[in-house]
């Protein structure tokens, strides 16, 4: 439970235990090596159908996110052909006319899955490419120096 809500309003009204949880891990591990744990959140198996609530919800992940220090992602909606693959340890982003020849997954379904997987890993911002890898040394660079004085040489040769 990442946070506690109030029933009538569904405004945020504290960070749940598993959002403390979460929280004083980070903070116990900051210390240790000094690395800040990128703490993503992904809604998962939404609906394809949009109930009432879910703008609502989707503005409390949001407001969440900056009071308890996470990225908020969309993660992927209840489809079959994910519960079709899955036992077979298989994705969306498998070709399987190779791997299953005897399925009957519709071609729709499984572009619709692959770009929705592929939306994920977007926005998770993982290091999978070269941009994504100097993007990632140069935040672990960054982490590693914030902490250091200016370097006051530049002021004193004014």
């Amino acid at each position: 439970m990442l946070a506690t809500l109030d029933p009538v309003t569904l405004t945020v009204t504290g960070v749940g235990h598993y959002g403390e949880l979460v929280r004083e891990i980070r903070r116990h591990r900051r210390p240790v090596d000094g690395a800040l744990i990128d703490w993503v959140v992904v809604r998962n198996r939404n609906s394809a159908q949009r109930s009432s609530t879910a703008p609502v919800l989707c503005g409390c992940l949001q407001e969440l996110a900056l009071n308890a220090g996470f990225r908020a992602a969309t993660g992927l909606q209840e489809r079959a052909i994910y519960r079709d693959l899955f036992p077979r340890g298989l994705t969306a982003l498998d070709e399987l006319c190779e791997t299953m020849p005897a399925t009957d997954v519709e071609e729709a379904s499984r572009l619709a899955a692959r770009r929705e997987v592929q939306g994920l890993i977007e926005g998770l911002k993982l290091p999978i490419n070269d941009r994504g890898r100097r993007r990632a040394a140069l935040r672990a660079e960054w982490f590693a120096s914030h902490n250091s004085p200016l370097d006051t040489e530049i002021l004193a040769g004014s």
